[in-house]
């Protein structure tokens, strides 16, 4: 399974937190240090669209007008903090956030309770 998000992120720590303590092996990719390639990012842009961007965050706004305007691809390039989190790949499967919902359909065969 594969995470990738920021370090500093709250939700990424939680999703890696959960996912250790059931045990499960988790390789984190930090977006900052090693940015998505173009396929990466392309992959992730047809999965989720739109909703890969945080349009609520600092780094959001401090954007210039044309990289608001452009497609969530240039965003992301340009500042990869502006990336929802965390994004996480299990096998075939992509899940973006870190809720219930996710976290179910993520450790649903695995919990060990």
């Amino acid at each position: 399974m594969i995470i990738y998000g920021l370090t500093t992120c709250s939700a990424c720590q939680k999703a890696c937190a959960a996912l250790a303590a059931e045990g499960v092996e988790v390789e984190f990719r930090d977006v900052r240090a090693e940015p998505l390639s173009k396929e990466e990012l392309g992959e992730l842009i047809a999965e989720f669209g739109d909703r890969l961007v945080d349009r609520t965050t600092n780094d959001y706004r401090g954007l210039n007008t044309w990289l608001k305007n452009a497609e969530a691809e240039a965003q992301i390039a340009a500042q990869p903090k502006v990336m929802a989190r965390p994004v996480i790949r299990d096998g075939g499967a992509l899940y973006l956030g870190w809720n219930e919902e996710v976290e179910n359909a993520v450790l649903g065969g695995r919990r060990s309770d």
